[in-house]
């Protein structure tokens, strides 16, 4: 096997390791998210709506449906459910009384920054044994994987 064999085929198995553990990677922090939120009377799909309201501001339903990648008549029974529960209220846009915005209230981005603070901690300790620099090391890796994703 030639040199150039030898780093493609390592090169292949890399990227397949790196699949397999960000693949499992993802499926933890779900699953330790889906434990977080089972405290709350939220369900992960609205924690979702949630946290898009909380970095786009008001948005219509139209748009929810379109960042979640669910049927408008899905985000409308979880807007409905939300709204009930007093994490949401249907507002009419003060440009055009026709488009209705779903604004997030207080309670949500309450439930928001509770989830996330424990989501941080439950990572600040499984990272507990990592040297300054492996983080540093692994935070830039991080940042640069999502920018290359985000420009495909």
């Amino acid at each position: 096997m030639t040199k150039d064999q030898q780093e493609m085929m390592m090169n292949v198995q890399t990227v397949a390791d790196l699949e397999k553990s960000l693949r499992h990677i993802s499926g933890i922090i779900k699953q330790k998210g889906r434990e977080i939120l089972s405290q709350y009377t939220i369900t992960p799909p609205q924690f979702v709506a949630l946290q898009w309201l909380l970095e786009h501001g008001d948005l219509t339903i139209g748009e929810l449906s379109n960042k979640m990648y669910l049927a408008f008549s899905t985000t409308t029974d979880l807007v409905d459910r939300m709204e009930k529960n007093e994490l949401v209220l249907r507002v009419k846009d003060p440009k055009d009384r026709r488009v209705v915005r779903i604004h997030l209230l207080s309670e949500g981005e309450r439930i928001i920054a509770e989830v996330i603070e424990k989501r941080q901690n439950y990572l600040r300790d499984t990272l507990i044994n990592f040297e300054e620099d492996e983080l540093l090391s692994l935070e830039k890796s991080l940042k640069k994987l999502q920018r290359e994703m985000k420009e495909e």
